[in-house]
């Protein structure tokens, strides 16, 4: 077993790379390109930021998948199965929609129906839902039409979801690094512990996910200096979802319960990812809450369900007082708690200590998350070895502490006017007048 993880750390190492050595040059083509919308009212940054990042990440899928077809383990994949070459062919149709809507701008409708073209693509390809394990009735057999029906509204509510988180920097390809790494570790036990060949695929599928979004991510933190865009975003959305389609509605749950030694015990490895429709909302639940909200709080206000707000998850994290990185992190820590909770209780559900460690988790996830409404200011004797967001301001002119102020108060007022100088300029590349130049320097002179 020892041989197969080495050619799947190289796929993975090769896959990284390659996204990681592309995305420089595609950052100036892109500038070059002019693919640099201007700031939205929804956007969080501050500068004109390229994007066409999921050239990168296209590239990377490209890389990761040849050298695994001729690697001596993994090579069987390609010869046995058509998934990974129906995988490239949505992939190519679902990037390349992705990069006209970065540079020009797609209607919304035509990129849901862009969504369903790559999905019927990976469908005619043999990608598709064959099974589907229904607790206390059985194996239901759906008949084509319902199983391209359940695969299409798979792949599109996937892609829509890891789109719609992507609005922090860094915050997309890290959510779905993990949602990725946790679902590598349920398809190689699926493989190699029970040995279901048709597990493979979606194993596969996980590593260059994860090589993608790690090469990529170096050049996403905060502050990016490229953005996925579209072509990115719907990409791996389109490969995660490919993934849950191929391990859940490949996979006869007979055939597994041979493995096992019993229906029962293949009842409850598939616990957490029992229905193939439910796997994505397991994986990366985050994604698919944020998406459910947002439709619901725009039908509500009677806007169109694709209309753009700020209303999503990561911008009330904004809104309550968590700085950009902490609410990336904080977005991290509940996909991971999620996604590799569902795995460790696949293995042992019945083991209490397992929802004991999530539910204590979550206690501290949920600390984590209110911590802006209870922040504690430290007593004056202890302000040399406290962070700087618990200690008190001192007026220069009193050397007093301010009375009901704190850092983060005085923070927040220093932003406002940095905000309201750089509102007349565009970026890095900007140029204004000589007096705004100065303004800005008056408005840093006192950090």
């Amino acid at each position: 077993m020892g041989q197969p993880v080495r050619e799947y750390l190289l796929t993975l190492c090769v896959t990284a790379a390659v996204t990681y050595l592309l995305t420089g040059p595609v950052r100036k083509f892109a500038i070059a390109a002019g693919a640099m919308p201007e700031i939205r009212a929804r956007d969080v940054h501050r500068e004109p930021t390229p994007r066409l990042g999921g050239i990168a990440m296209f590239g990377g899928l490209c890389a990761g998948l040849l050298v695994a077809s001729h690697l001596t383990n993994l090579k069987s994949v390609f010869a046995d199965s058509n998934e990974p070459r129906a995988l490239l062919s949505g992939a190519a149709l679902i990037w390349l929609l992705g990069v006209l809507d970065d540079k020009w701008g797609v209607d919304a409708l035509v990129k849901l129906g862009g969504q369903m073209v790559a999905a019927g693509v990976m469908v005619l390809q043999g990608l598709t839902i064959l099974y589907i394990p229904i607790p206390g009735v059985g194996t239901y057999l759906p008949s084509p039409t319902q199983g391209t029906l359940l695969t299409v509204a798979l792949v599109v509510i996937t892609i829509n979801a890891v789109n719609f988180v992507d609005g922090l920097d860094g915050l997309a390809s890290g959510m779905v690094c993990i949602a990725a790494a946790a679902f590598f570790m349920y398809a190689y036990r699926m493989w190699f512990g029970y040995g279901i060949e048709a597990a493979a695929p979606a194993t596969l599928f996980s590593v260059v996910l994860m090589g993608m979004c790690l090469g990529f991510l170096p050049h996403n933190l905060h502050p990016a200096r490229i953005f996925m865009g579209d072509s990115g975003s719907m990409l791996i959305g389109l490969v995660m979802a490919a993934g849950a389609v191929s391990v859940t509605g490949q996979v006869d749950p007979d055939l597994l319960s041979l493995k096992t030694g019993g229906i029962r015990e293949a009842t409850h490895s598939m616990v957490p990812v029992y229905i193939p429709l439910l796997l994505p909302l397991t994986v990366i639940a985050v994604p698919v809450a944020d998406l459910i909200l947002a439709i619901v709080r725009r039908t509500w206000n009677g806007q169109s369900p694709f209309a753009a707000d700020r209303g999503h998850l990561h911008h009330r994290l904004l809104e309550i007082g968590h700085s950009h990185s902490r609410a990336v992190l904080i977005m991290y820590f509940w996909s991971a708690l999620i996604a590799f909770g569902a795995v460790a209780y696949s293995v042992n559900n019945a083991s209490m200590w397992i929802v004991l460690g999530i539910v204590l988790l979550s206690a501290v996830g949920l600390v984590l998350l209110l911590l802006p409404r209870f922040t504690p200011r430290a007593p004056m004797w202890a302000q040399r070895i406290v962070p700087p967001r618990y200690r008190r301001v001192v007026r220069p002119e009193t050397g007093e502490a301010a009375a009901g102020e704190s850092a983060e108060g005085v923070r927040g007022e220093r932003d406002e006017a940095r905000e309201a100088v750089a509102a007349g300029l565009h970026g890095a590349t900007a140029i204004g007048e000589r007096s705004r130049f100065v303004e800005r320097r008056r408005a840093d002179s006192h950090r």
